[in-house]
């Protein structure tokens, strides 16, 4: 795993349909993010926070919400995430809505191409985000990420890293989902996207669940992990715009981070969707921090790292 990281804010909440999550960032900063990353020996490099154009608060125009805006933001946060891995840093990016996920795994798949490696993304998350503009009335961006970057979109969403698509479903698995459109949930059949969804935790377990989404990683492989705070039961993270109930426990989120770190493949992460408008006393920042820790190393567990295949 690469000890270079580089925290880079994105204050933005233009793709959601409730405001607050542009103060995410600082919650993250004030929970201390940093610090914790340096005492695990991380060379930490805070970037400040990428500058775009204001939430102008407008309906949809022919589906989609502030388009041009969530470009713009997006295509800045795409040369932001693409430098810093061409520095050989490791991109760690602060939201913001999860409209996001489109500028920083468009660089990550693009610096992939580049340097010839595979690319994995884990998409921690309530919610599929594979929907469309012609499966949601709301035309909110944060709802439609996974599907832009599969090439499902108008082109200036779908063209931001210069490939479209920028990714194959393949190339995902997604964990925790509890909320899917009936339009969304076809979609998403049809294009064979891997969902482990919380019947799946349920049912097999956390650990089951991680080896199957880990499986076949290798050190031609760049992990990504896109780590939605709404993935998170609402009991232990009330502060997200989107709750929905039945979510990972502490304690599943927890291995679910540690069996990330084991395989020492980390490469690049998104924290999206903390809203600490909607937060008690920056609870959920806290959380949130204590399993980005865990996904650079701590570990409950009284036992020996096995070494890496």
């Amino acid at each position: 795993m690469n000890t270079r990281v580089s925290l880079i804010g994105v204050p933005t909440d233009i793709g959601a349909g409730a405001r607050g999550a542009s103060m995410g960032p600082e919650a993250l900063r004030v929970a201390g993010l940093a610090a914790v990353l340096a005492s695990h020996g991380l060379d930490v490099l805070d970037r400040g926070n990428l500058a775009g154009p204001p939430n102008p608060w407008l309906p949809p125009v022919d589906g989609y919400r502030h388009i041009d805006q969530v470009v713009e933001w997006n295509r800045t946060l795409h040369e932001a995430v693409h430098a810093e891995l061409n520095g050989g840093r490791m991109p760690i990016v602060l939201g913001g809505d999860h409209c996001l996920g489109l500028g920083s795994i468009s660089a990550v798949a693009r610096h992939c191409r580049e340097t010839g490696r595979r690319l994995r993304v884990l998409w921690l998350d309530a919610h599929a985000d594979f929907n469309t503009a012609e499966l949601t009335p709301s035309g909110n961006l944060h709802g439609m990420p996974v599907a832009l970057l599969c090439g499902m979109g108008p082109a200036p969403l779908t063209g931001i890293g210069g490939t479209t698509p920028a990714i194959h479903p393949s190339v995902v698995r997604q964990i925790g989902i509890r909320s899917v459109d009936a339009g969304e949930k076809r979609l998403v059949h049809e294009h064979g996207l891997e969902v482990f969804d919380m019947r799946y935790i349920d049912e097999m377990g956390m650990r089951h669940t991680m080896e199957q989404a880990l499986m076949g990683l290798d050190d031609d492989t760049h992990l990504h992990v896109s780590f939605d705070v709404d993935f998170l039961d609402p009991a232990i993270a009330p502060g997200v715009g989107t709750t929905v109930p039945g979510g990972p426990t502490y304690r599943e989120a927890q291995l679910c981070m540690e069996m990330i770190a084991d395989t020492g493949r980390l490469a690049s992460l998104d924290v999206m969707e903390l809203n600490p408008a909607l937060d008690e006393r920056n609870r959920t920042a806290l959380v949130a921090v204590d399993l980005i820790e865990s996904l650079f190393g701590k570990s409950t567990l009284m036992r020996q790292r096995a070494p890496r295949a």
